[in-house]
């Protein structure tokens, strides 16, 4: 029986755990090594040039050194291009060094160096687009302006859906259609596989900072890129020049979470339902931003979801200094940035996440973003109730 004749939840336990009876082992190994033995100089060699441009480790050849290759991460990377219905995933030692390996794969060596995208994004990668500091032109749109943006030389479509932090959904497949042959990549940070699969939509990439949910626990950084082999080869070409490799400890941790991610994003997702209904009847609350609490007008949710999330954003009454004070009131929230731990955080994009965003696409000031963890959800609206009083 092969994975993908499997449920979801059976395939987070299974996946890249192949090898391991073989092995004669049960718990996930972690591969330290930072070097390894070479059978003989010819095969050594050609493994050691398979992997530096890309590929993967001759069967006879070894795994020569550990910034071109580790089984840790190797078997992380097949857990989650399981889960995403990918070919292949390749993982970062950040969600940004992920973002930004991407980005040069496709500017890099193809002489285009537009990119579209689409506001709102999470900060570090509006930042990172705004700066040009990878040598790119950067035109934002809307997702109905995708197409008008395309250029000859346009090398990627950037989106986030939901969005970072307003939970903004952009639809996948209309900008799949209207992007045509330039590769659309989507941060599905929010949804997770266990809601949404952007690459069945069309999307090129699916992109996650695994520090967030993946990881779930708010103990290990990293970022991960769903995608086809062709695709994957570019990715661990940039990463084996620039020396992003993820740390295999952190490809452990990340590899257990995954075996808890759909459990934890479902019981997180319905005490962040239950929230955004009460904080909709609150007097202190001016919006609540989560999918879905609009009846989805526009069908994104029923489309391409299969589910809400346990992320929510409020705009209150009384700007910032409602926001101060809300975040510095709670008790069982934590005031911090990250997000999608078992914890609950809470925080203010514009001072925090979003501040290095260009003033127009920066989130007003009186909108506080909230991840919502896995303590009791009557706990948590106290706590929130107390802090809006």
């Amino acid at each position: 029986m092969g994975l993908t004749d499997l449920h979801f939840d059976t395939v987070a336990v299974h996946s890249g755990r192949e090898d391991l009876d073989a092995m004669g082992v049960h718990a996930l190994p972690i591969d330290l090594s930072t070097t390894n033995p070479l059978p003989d100089i010819g095969r050594g060699g050609d493994s050691y040039e398979s992997m530096a441009t890309g590929g993967r480790p001759l069967a006879d050849g070894g795994m020569v050194y550990a910034r071109l290759w580790n089984p840790t991460v190797a078997r992380f990377e097949s857990a989650l291009a399981a889960l995403e219905g990918a070919e292949a995933a390749v993982a970062f030692a950040s969600g940004m060094a992920a973002t930004t390996a991407m980005i040069i794969a496709h500017t890099g060596t193809t002489g285009k160096r537009h990119v579209v995208a689409v506001r709102p994004l999470y900060g570090g990668t509006d930042h990172l687009l705004e700066s040009n500091l990878l040598g790119t032109q950067t035109t934002y749109c809307t997702e109905d302006e995708v197409g008008a943006s395309i250029r000859d030389d346009t090398a990627l479509v950037v989106i986030e859906s939901p969005a970072n932090p307003t939970l903004d959904l952009v639809d996948i497949a209309n900008v799949a259609s209207q992007a045509g042959d330039v590769p659309v990549v989507v941060d599905n940070t929010f949804a997770t596989p266990v809601l949404q699969n952007p690459l069945a939509l069309g999307a090129a990439m699916s992109l996650h900072s695994a520090t967030k949910y993946i990881g779930g626990h708010g103990d290990v950084i990293a970022g991960v890129i769903a995608c086809d082999e062709a695709t994957a080869v570019k990715l661990r070409g940039v990463r084996a020049i620039t020396g992003a490799l993820l740390h295999p400890l952190a490809a452990y941790l990340l590899h257990r979470g995954l075996q808890t991610l759909p459990l934890r994003m479902r019981a997180q997702q319905e005490s962040a339902a239950r929230i955004a209904v009460w904080l909709q009847g609150h007097p202190a609350v001016r919006k609540v931003h989560y999918p879905g609490l609009d009846g989805d007008p526009r069908g994104i949710v029923a489309r391409q979801m299969r589910g809400t999330g346990a992320m929510l954003a409020v705009s209150l009454h009384g700007g910032y200094a409602a926001a101060d004070a809300l975040t510095s009131k709670v008790r069982l929230f934590t005031h911090a940035v990250s997000l999608g731990g078992v914890d609950s955080l809470i925080q203010l994009p514009a001072a925090l996440t979003h501040r290095p965003v260009a003033p127009e696409a920066r989130p007003g000031a009186d909108v506080v973003r909230i991840s919502i963890g896995l303590e009791s959800v009557d706990d948590l609206i106290a706590d929130l109730d107390q802090a809006l009083s």
